[in-house]
């Protein structure tokens, strides 16, 4: 019973957060490579979660994160906690998101680490981040 509750709740949460990005969208169903990655949470705790899909396209990456707990709306303090995302390329600090959805373009050819840092609007860290490595072809 518990687990069929945790089941709704958390498939109305997606429903929630993917009405936010329609352009992304779009643009992830038209890449070539496609990757999932688990739920993480660097402290242990169940939620807030951090889902990332991804996609390559040329040199250009196609970033989908799924956030539970936090909204990326700044006029939404009433309820949930507000963040952004810090996209990190081959550890050095590239841009600041504040949607669910975004693309990092231009990425030069060959392996990238990537790591998604999910943090307060102060940059005081979440405790949410996710690390990945994109390979653009040449």
């Amino acid at each position: 019973m518990q687990k069929t509750i945790c089941f709704i709740l958390v498939i109305g949460i997606l429903a929630g957060c993917l009405d936010q990005t329609p352009n992304a969208e779009a643009a992830l169903k038209n890449s070539v490579v496609e990757h999932n990655t688990n739920y993480s949470n660097t402290q242990g705790h169940p939620f807030p979660a951090l889902f990332v899909q991804y996609k390559t396209k040329g040199n250009h990456v196609f970033v989908e994160c799924i956030v539970t707990g936090i909204t990326f709306r700044q006029s939404d303090y009433s309820k949930q906690k507000v963040g952004k995302i810090v996209v990190w390329i081959n550890g050095k600090r590239k841009s600041e998101v504040d949607s669910a959805a975004f693309i990092i373009k231009g990425l030069t050819p060959g392996n990238h680490k990537i790591k998604l840092e999910v943090v307060k609007l102060n940059n005081v860290p979440y405790g949410l981040d996710k690390e990945f490595i994109v390979d653009i072809p040449k």
